[in-house]
């Protein structure tokens, strides 16, 4: 998939985005509505709308670029159910969202490890709030798991996030679930993914 002009471009997400979307369409019915938190380029959006055609995928961000980048995307390469961009910023809270129905799912790929640690208390406390009674939030990203070895590339990875910015550094799973616990969500499964990343899914008890 080329970039369009005025799109940012992720290898990351181009080599991510297929196994992430195999794991949407396993754990999504086949249609619903779902938020997606800190888009990024948008690779991610158009590839999962895409698969996803009867699902409405709003896209939400809080870069200028960022949301620029969607856009492109977006126009190049649009799909029935993805929506213009939305500005949001996780920790400005109630969320600026339109007064619509609840969300079947809330997405966030890659955020928790490069943003203050305010922003997973953040997620968790607005994500339940927006969710349906039976909506899921999916993270994916790395995070460092209690009593299993780090992988080599994520301890690298970790350090050089908090040299980078103290604020930043791959998290402990545990304490990302007790930030959802606190908010009313339980992990209800977590699947390996590829290059040491985890998909995490949260929901209502």
């Amino acid at each position: 998939m080329n970039s369009p002009p005025a799109a940012l471009h992720s290898a990351a997400a181009d080599r991510n985005k297929a196994p992430i979307l195999a794991e949407l369409q396993r754990l999504l019915p086949a249609r619903g509505r779902l938020l997606e938190i800190a888009a990024g380029t948008g690779q991610h959006a158009v590839h999962c709308a895409a698969g996803l055609p009867l699902w409405t995928w709003q896209p939400t961000d809080p870069a200028a670029d960022a949301l620029a980048s969607i856009a492109a995307w977006s126009a190049q390469f649009p799909s029935p159910g993805l929506q213009p961009p939305l500005q949001l910023d996780v920790l400005s809270e109630p969320w600026p969202l339109p007064a619509e129905p609840a969300w079947d799912a809330v997405y966030c790929a890659n955020l928790l490890h490069i943003a203050p640690w305010a922003c997973c208390s953040a997620l968790m406390r607005c994500a339940a709030r927006w969710l349906s009674p039976d909506g899921l939030l999916i993270l994916y990203g790395p995070f460092l798991v209690q009593g299993e070895a780090t992988a080599p590339g994520n301890r690298a990875f970790d350090a050089d996030l908090r040299a980078r910015d103290p604020r930043w550094g791959v998290r402990w799973l545990h304490d990302v679930a007790a930030e959802a616990a606190a908010a009313g969500l339980a992990l209800r499964e977590r699947v390996a993914m590829p290059a040491n990343n985890l998909l995490l899914v949260f929901a209502r008890p």
